[in-house]
């Protein structure tokens, strides 16, 4: 019978063990669903192929409406997609979630943005913060933070009355959040203070450049602190719960994209 390495103490075990001999973690095969998961947390750059995701569909968005590409709004409406492009593709807000009842918006808005600045500032932050979120709390972890994060940050934005909304940035919240649970965890004030300061740093940007939603800056990093500290609770390594955790929020992403699709062929 196949070997896997359990999840949560890394010794070699069946794959069919009902519990791992080692730490006792129950059913560490999860009937195969544990080693899928550990190969793409192997195999896969999170921080890059969310970087890749957002800008392949950004481009996507811009050749769906390239009417609308050189119709600049501002600074941060440069080279901007349509508003009915972004909504074919997936934007969230208070009109697609609680009117029309496209719950599923909260999960694909994320990887959707506005504008040439917006992508670019949210890759550098991704690139900047998911490696050491991903050192810090796994890959599984990281993908978990990082989704979770962006869905409450956009659930709130959504009852806040904020009609349309999308990218990155509540996910990127999430990961600022996640970071300071850790050094308060370890005990490094001078890291936690470095983060604290990213995190005031970019609430003020908000505040300051017009169109930035800052409901979904907070309610991503109440959601990322969260999750984060629940983390933070459990052992160092990431267990079955992590990866389970993490193919959930794989389902209800690509799950989103599907339904997306669905209903816009059914309007068509």
């Amino acid at each position: 019978m196949p070997a896997i390495l359990c999840p949560s103490c890394n010794k070699l075990i069946n794959s069919d063990s009902p519990q791992c001999p080692y730490c006792g973690q129950s059913r560490p095969g999860m009937f195969g669903f544990t080693t899928l998961m550990r190969k793409i947390g192997v195999q896969v750059d999170f921080s890059r192929g969310i970087v890749a995701i957002c800008v392949t569909l950004y481009v996507l968005s811009l050749l769906a409406d390239p009417s609308a590409i050189f119709e600049m709004s501002g600074m941060l409406g440069i080279l901007a997609p349509s508003g009915n492009s972004s909504l074919l593709f997936g934007m969230t807000g208070s009109y697609p979630v609680l009117l029309h009842g496209n719950w599923w918006t909260i999960f694909t808005a994320i990887y959707l943005h506005g504008g040439l600045l917006h992508i670019f500032f949210n890759s550098m932050w991704i690139r900047q913060l998911g490696p050491m979120v991903e050192e810090m709390f796994g890959p599984m972890r990281l993908f978990i933070i990082f989704t979770v994060g962006g869905a409450v940050g956009f659930l709130l934005s959504a009852l806040m009355g904020n009609a349309y909304t999308l990218g990155a940035s509540g996910s990127i919240f999430g990961l600022l959040a996640a970071a300071i649970v850790y050094g308060r965890q370890t005990g490094s004030m001078a890291f936690t203070q470095q983060f604290v300061q990213w995190a005031v740093i970019l609430f003020i940007f908000g505040l300051v450049f017009p169109g930035v939603d800052n409901w979904a800056h907070g309610g991503g990093f109440v959601g990322g602190y969260g999750t984060a500290y629940l983390f933070s609770r459990e052992s160092g390594r990431e267990g079955g719960g992590a990866y389970l955790g993490a193919g959930i929020c794989l389902v209800l992403t690509l799950g989103g994209f599907v339904l997306q699709l669905f209903t816009v062929l059914g309007m068509g």
